[in-house]
């Protein structure tokens, strides 16, 4: 068995830091930009980019209705709702999340998003691209690209103690002992 790659805090952050950069050179300091955190692992993402760019209006995005695989994965039990901070229509909105993997996740957010509004623009933003996609979804803005087999996972743990920030590349757990995030 293959032991996992840890991408440190110092990575984590760096990555963090570009993706701000960027959207901040495309932006500016954008008040009227929304962000919103794709449940779970967008949603501390978002937060610390508002909070690096002075952004206030940004809130949760809950897709667990709109998945493709509830069957495989069902809704878990500690849900996050759907909190926007702001009116959706006509809006430009940003959509966050962790790991951009297949794209499903950003197809469902998507369709959440447009349950509350039609927004004048979407953009996305990732911490990690790991390719493979199976859907045409590619970042506006990326933090980093790490190459994952696909019998590989891609867990990002950001902390209260950024000092605690990690990026973990693991063999995949069998079905019944998968973990939705690391610790």
């Amino acid at each position: 068995m293959t032991p996992p790659k840890t991408i440190g805090f110092r990575e984590v952050h760096a990555a963090i830091e570009r993706l701000a950069a960027a959207i901040e050179a495309r932006h500016g300091r954008a008040k009227g930009l929304l962000l919103l955190g794709i449940a779970n692992g967008g949603i501390p993402l978002a937060r610390r980019l508002g909070a690096r760019l002075g952004i206030k209006r940004v809130g949760d995005l809950d897709i667990s209705f709109h998945r493709d695989d509830l069957g495989r994965h069902p809704i878990p039990k500690e849900f996050t709702p759907t909190l926007l901070p702001g009116d959706v229509n006509g809006a430009t909105v940003l959509l966050v999340d962790d790991v951009l993997f297949t794209g499903r996740t950003v197809k469902a957010a998507l369709d959440e998003l447009f349950d509350h509004g039609r927004p004048a623009k979407v953009e996305l933003a990732v911490l990690v691209d790991r390719g493979s996609r199976r859907l045409p979804v590619v970042a506006d803005f990326t933090g980093t690209t790490v190459s994952a087999a696909e019998d590989e996972d891609v867990l990002v743990s950001l902390r209260d103690d950024p000092a605690l920030d990690r990026i973990e590349i693991r063999p995949r757990a069998p079905r019944a002992a998968r973990a939705v995030s690391i610790p």
